[in-house]
């Protein structure tokens, strides 16, 4: 593999480390600032989830700024406000300067989910595609391991534990600004949005040194005209393009109904209610970090070795076993096997919905409809993420475990039955093939 690549590659999977950190790292303080502040239920819930409502928003104008300005300014402001975010939140006074900073934070996350796949996508060759992208997914999960051990490091320094918890995020997102400055454009958007041939074959040549110009040529003029055929029109909603597009919706929607952000956002809390310690269950949280982080090491070995259908196959019957046994266990009150249960959830995430959904989203759509794609399947993932952590404190106060884990459960059916009669493999096939596969000409 090309080293330029990886590199490049890899300082655009440094937003999904932000991103991870950033998402998880309010489990170690959310407590503390609801009786810091004597915040409702309601307004708990709302803080805490203020982040995903910034997210919300970025999601959806990611795709038009990286139209706009291009892949790589939109990722070099990703970390901007990342800083911002941090910095705010962890010397917040109250509440509404809380919230305000958490949704900038919120706005760099949802922006990162479109550009940063699409952006290694288009660098990336068929055959390591899987991989590159699914780069930013594992450091994700680096992220949010890093920021479960970060909270158990800071938990006992003191009053103002969570400010620290919060802040620390700074000093990452400014190194991976200024490593933003040594990405080069994305060729593709070269090409179908700019229109500087010469500006892309000089990138395509630097991801393929070896190539004779011939080549460079020929691919660069393969990217042209798969484009120019999705360019007649210039719309997105269109029926030419409902198989991706009901596929980038479903895809998000199955990702948030696992109740995978519920578990990671709430882990201690869920802990306690089996009657682990408070300590013992933020430290339970780190074991849940390790897994992830293991596992998506697997995920990412097996993308580009058994494809995309089979992960998720692996991941829906992964998330059926283990929220099913975790509802029998809070229904019978058999509670020492739920932290496995959740390890083993988080375990079936990590190798299906978790190395696929920013992976499968990139590469689904055609060049010119790309970043209206990821747009679309970014903000359907982060509205359900919205919506499900910000009730999910009145679900388990509301309702048995048992039943909020039933529920998980019956979702997971249905993703199984989704995968099963929709879900196309795209495994080592060329980005401009993948549309006609879907019946894009």
């Amino acid at each position: 593999m090309n080293a330029r690549i990886l590199f490049w590659s890899l300082t655009s999977a440094l937003a999904g480390f932000l991103f991870g950190f950033d998402t998880v790292v309010i489990s170690g303080a959310e407590k503390t600032i609801q009786a810091l502040w004597g915040l409702s239920p309601e307004l708990h819930g709302r803080a805490i989830a203020s982040a995903l409502y910034g997210t919300v928003v970025g999601s959806l104008v990611g795709g038009w700024l990286a139209d706009r300005f291009g892949r790589k300014a939109t990722l070099l402001w990703i970390g901007v406000l990342y800083f911002v975010g941090a910095v705010g939140s962890g010397l917040a006074p109250n509440v509404a300067t809380f919230i305000a900073a958490r949704v900038i934070g919120g706005l760099g996350i949802g922006i990162s989910t479109v550009v940063a796949p699409m952006y290694i996508s288009e660098i990336a060759p068929p055959k390591h595609r899987g991989r590159l992208a699914g780069m930013f997914q594992f450091n994700i999960v680096f992220g949010i391991l890093i920021a479960y051990v970060s909270n158990a490091l800071l938990a006992g320094i003191g009053e103002n534990a969570w400010r620290w918890m919060l802040g620390v995020a700074a000093f990452p997102s400014f190194l991976y600004a200024v490593f933003c400055f040594g990405l080069p454009e994305s060729p593709r958007w070269l090409l179908s949005r700019k229109g500087d041939r010469e500006a892309a074959l000089q990138v395509l040549q630097r991801i393929e040194p070896d190539a004779a110009k011939a080549e460079i040529a020929a691919q660069a003029d393969a990217i042209v005209a798969a484009s120019s055929q999705q360019g007649r029109s210039g719309h997105f909603w269109t029926r030419q393009l409902s198989k991706p597009i009901l596929l980038a919706i479903l895809i998000a929607f199955f990702n948030q109904m696992s109740g995978i952000n519920a578990i990671l956002y709430f882990a201690p809390r869920i802990f306690e209610l089996t009657g682990l310690a408070a300590k013992t269950a933020l430290l339970q949280s780190i074991g849940i970090g390790v897994t992830n982080l293991v596992f998506t090491f697997v995920g990412l070995w097996l993308i580009d070795r058994l494809g995309r259908r089979t992960l998720l196959y692996i991941g829906s019957f992964g998330y059926i076993t283990s929220l099913g046994l975790a509802a029998w266990a809070f229904f019978t009150n058999h509670f020492s096997i739920v932290p496995v249960c959740i390890f083993a959830f988080i375990a079936a995430h990590a190798i299906g919905q978790g190395a696929v959904i920013w992976v499968f989203i990139s590469e689904i759509f055609p060049n010119r409809q790309r970043a209206e794609g990821q747009t679309l399947g970014s903000s359907t993932h982060w509205i359900f993420a919205a919506l499900l952590t910000t009730y999910f404190p009145r679900m388990v106060t509301s309702f048995p475990p048992g039943y909020v884990f039933s529920f998980f459960t019956g979702m997971m059916v249905l993703q199984l039955i989704w995968v099963k009669t929709m879900v196309p493999e795209t495994k080592g096939v060329p980005l401009e093939q993948i549309q006609k596969q879907l019946g894009i000409e």
